[in-house]
């Protein structure tokens, strides 16, 4: 008896392992871009995490008589106005794109879920209110929104993260969590819960929230890209990341457009850094939402799309038919 019930517990961990086995080898053969975006955000984590081991020289070390050189074998992508080296500083810049991108989205799906899911599971005139409020929010433009806060609150790593994160929840992502809420409160399981008594909140995170994870990893993955854009916009416009602190927005305003014609590579790698790390993060976005959302594989659960995998799945249906029929053959002997 032990000893089915360990072979039992081990084919079930099997099954989770495969699970992710199962979305890394449908990422490769179904999402080639998905791919090289993985490649490009595991990239940038790396670069990230360890820049300071990375970077040959310091973010703001500082070597008067190399200032405006280009490319050399010392200083691969050339120096700034002061001589700093721009390899060291476009790595310490992943940095910050890491953290705001991360944290950011991380409190965006807070935020959702909190204001969107809550609101539409209570219903009435508590949901009628917020998403009167979430109107008035979407209203404004996103830019001229972030600006007038970040005016008050002033230039900083922590302001950008809490006004990206909090903005970006309360707009499009509040919604997208309440519909799904909607969508799935009236199932009899949620009846059941609320018949014997079980609270609100404990609700929320036992079954609304599992049944909504999906959807918020989606959110999470494809928002990522829109932080990285939206920090370098407040850093290009000086209400973001103050210097010396080097970010991808900031190394392209300022002196980057002061030195262009005589130092272009000044904004040309930070302008190279930001496109292909958006780039990758967007083609990461889209196939982990592809993967995940069942809605965009036509229906077809595991077996994925409609063009290739159309095959697998009449394969499969004939392998079954067979085996009915030899089930009625061996009966009826």
């Amino acid at each position: 008896m032990a000893a089915t019930a360990q072979g039992i517990q081990s084919a079930d961990v099997r099954k989770r392992r495969n699970a992710i086995v199962d979305f890394f080898i449908r990422l490769i053969k179904e999402k080639p871009l998905g791919l090289v975006g993985l490649i490009i955000v595991i990239t940038l984590l790396l670069a990230g995490i360890f820049s300071e081991w990375l970077a040959p020289y310091g973010y703001n070390e500082i070597i008067l008589s190399d200032r405006l050189d280009g490319p050399t074998i010392n200083h691969l992508l050339g120096c700034d106005n002061l001589g700093r080296d721009l390899l060291s500083r476009i790595i310490f810049g992943a940095r910050i794109s890491m953290i705001v991108a991360l944290a950011g989205s991380a409190i965006s799906s807070t935020v959702s879920f909190l204001v969107g899911a809550i609101s539409g599971f209570l219903g009435g005139k508590y949901d009628m209110t917020v998403q009167r409020f979430v109107d008035a929010w979407m209203c404004f433009p996103p830019l001229v929104l972030y600006l007038i806060v970040m005016s008050i609150l002033g230039p900083g790593l922590m302001q950008v993260i809490i006004v990206l994160g909090v903005s970006m929840g309360l707009g499009g992502g509040s919604r997208v969590s309440r519909s799904a809420v909607i969508r799935i409160k009236e199932d009899v399981y949620f009846e059941a819960a609320r018949a014997i008594g079980v609270p609100t909140w404990t609700i929320l995170m036992r079954h609304v929230l599992p049944n909504i994870l999906p959807i918020m990893i989606i959110g999470f993955s494809t928002g990522l890209g829109g932080f990285i854009l939206a920090e370098a916009s407040l850093s290009f416009l000086g209400f973001g990341i103050p210097p010396p602190v080097p970010s991808w927005g900031g190394m392209l305003s300022g002196t980057g457009r002061q030195y262009m014609l005589q130092a272009p590579w000044m904004a040309l790698w930070p302008g190279v850094a930001l496109a292909v790390v958006v780039y990758g993060v967007n083609m990461l976005g889209d196939a982990v939402r592809d993967l995940f959302d069942p809605r965009l594989r036509g229906g077809l659960g595991r077996f994925g799309g409609l063009a290739g995998n159309q095959e697998k799945l009449e394969k499969l249906v004939e392998k079954k038919k067979a085996e009915a029929e030899k089930q009625r053959a061996s009966l009826r002997s």
